[in-house]
Parts: structure tokens; sequence; C-alpha cells
């Protein structure tokens, strides 16, 4: 065989077994087997991953921001809710209900004998007094108007109060509370004009109407004309210093 012939022989063989490795290589990449370039696929992964990555990235805002809106509105929804809370008590108590309807379901009346009791105490000091108590016995507070209005015996005037022992305010009894006044029944010093012994005793209260009918001792108590009363007041040591 010449040189020439066995180059040919060569070629062709080589050229063969290139055109099988082709048809070789073309059947795997069909059939999805085969060895795949590395490059590309790890570039094909790469690709593929990042729009995960940002999906990802994008959720995660998402929520985040999801929760500082529910955040936010939640606060708001609190402080709303307080403003009406605190609008609402405001109101309420101004409109209807706290020192609004305080004072306007207040009953106040004045002292009678019908709702009260009074009682006539001859004490030892200050010398000739008599201690005057009225006791509130109703269910409602009541106010002791002015000052009593005693009547000694057939007496038909009404003694003069001393004016320096009217209080800043109004006595007023709530129920069982009492108040009190005292009755100058004459001189001390024996001064006094006009001097009789009385057995009975009328208290006349501000509202002129009806009077009370305490006892008095059976021997009775010495008038004469310095009797003096104090005006109403809300202690016992208050009425006695006149």
């Amino acid at each position: 065989m010449s040189a020439r012939t066995r180059r040919t022989g060569r070629a062709r063989i080589l050229t063969a077994a290139a055109l099988t490795a082709a048809a070789l290589t073309l059947t795997a990449c069909q059939d999805g087997e085969g060895v795949h370039d590395e490059g590309a696929s790890a570039a094909s992964v790469s690709a593929s991953a990042t729009p995960t990555s940002a999906s990802t990235v994008g959720s995660e805002d998402s929520s985040s921001s999801g929760k500082s809106a529910a955040g936010k509105n939640a606060s708001t929804s609190g402080h709303s809710s307080a403003a009406a809370k605190s609008s609402g008590s405001t109101g309420g108590k101004g409109s209807a209900g706290g020192a609004g309807g305080t004072g306007a379901g207040s009953t106040r009346t004045r002292c009678s004998t019908s709702a009260t009791r009074t009682t006539a105490t001859v004490v030892s000091r200050p010398l000739n007094h008599l201690l005057l108590t009225v006791t509130n016995t109703g269910s409602k507070n009541c106010d002791l108007i002015g000052y009593p209005a005693p009547r000694f015996g057939e007496a038909q005037a009404v003694p003069p109060v001393f004016e320096a022992s009217k209080p800043q305010a109004v006595v007023t009894l709530a129920p069982g509370e009492s108040g009190y006044a005292s009755v100058l029944l004459s001189s001390a010093d024996g001064s006094g004009a006009n001097g009789y012994t009385a057995k009975s005793l009328e208290v006349y209260f501000n509202d002129g109407t009806t009077a009370a009918r305490p006892p008095l001792p059976a021997k009775g108590v010495h008038v004469d004309d310095s009797l003096r009363v104090s005006y109403w007041q809300s202690t016992l040591d208050d009425a006695l210093a006149w």
C-alpha cells in the first residue's frame, strides 16, 4: 500500500469517528442526558435564583411595611379611643352627671317642727342661760335659718338677738344632726327689770308657721327684760359663747 493510500484511509477513519461522536452528542442533548457545560449551568442557576431572592426581600419589606401601617393604625385608633373616652367622660359630667347632677338633685328645705325635735336645757355656765337644741329627725337635709323666736309664758314680744353671733353660713342639718342656740334669760347681776317666772316655752322657727314646745323645769325659769337669743349655731360651744 502506498503512502498516499494510507493517509487517505486514516483521514476517512478520523472523519467517521468525528461524525459518530457528533451524532452521539446530539442524541444525548435531545434526550436531556449527557454532560452539560458547568459554566452555563451555574449561570442559569444564578439567574434563576436572583428573582427568588428579590421576591423574598420584597415580601419582607412588604410585611415590615404592613406591620408599621398596622401599628400606626392601632396607635391612631388608640389615641382616638382615648380622646373619645375623655370627651365622653367630660361631656357626661358636664351635661347629666357629676357636679351638674348633684346640684340639680340636691333638696334643701327649712327646718320645721314637723321633722325636728327641740329640747330646752338650763345650763350652769354661763349663768342664767338656756340651751336650745334642734335635731333633724327627717330624711332630708334642712336649714336652720336666722335665729329662734322663743315665747316664754304669755309674752307677746320676740326677744332681740345678739347680732354679733351671726354665723358666716347657714346652719344645715343632715338627718340626725343637731343645731344650737342660747337664750340669756336674765341679767347675772340682777339689774334686769320686769322679771317674772315662766313655766312654758314655745320656740318658733324662721318659717313662722308652727312652734316647738319643749318642756321647762317644773319650777320654771326666771326671765327679765335682759332676754336675748343667739343665732343658730352648728356647735354647742359656739351657742353658749353668747
